[in-house]
């Protein structure tokens, strides 16, 4: 039997229709209540239109370096989702070398020690 699962996205937008906050709830998300986020990227994919579909949006206060570490991370679970989804290690190995060519040049890890 299939049940429903419901994900919400919050985005409140000054005058200038640049985000503000960013707030999400799930049902099975593991806690109760909203939780804000500086940053939300979501792709969809249209099946008859062989398209990707996204959302890309960041409030004012996402700081340089916390994008930089945030999409390290995407590029990481990009990486292990498409494992599981192919099987294709190969692949997924390049992206993980990509984002750890990527942390290396922006000196991530070294940012990350000095607070």
């Amino acid at each position: 039997m299939s049940r429903i699962s419901q994900i919400k996205l919050t985005v409140e937008l000054d005058d200038t229709k640049n985000p503000v906050a960013i707030n999400w709830t799930a049902d099975e998300a593991g806690f109760t209540g909203s939780k804000s986020a500086k940053t939300l990227m979501l792709s969809l994919w249209d099946d008859n239109e062989k398209l990707t579909y996204s959302i890309d949006l960041w409030t004012k206060e996402m700081l340089l370096n916390d994008m930089n570490m945030h999409f390290y991370q995407m590029f990481q679970k990009m990486a292990d989702t498409y494992q599981r989804a192919t099987n294709n290690t190969e692949m997924s190995d390049s992206i993980r070398n990509f984002a750890h060519e990527f942390s290396n040049k922006l000196d991530l890890f070294k940012q990350e020690d000095k607070g």
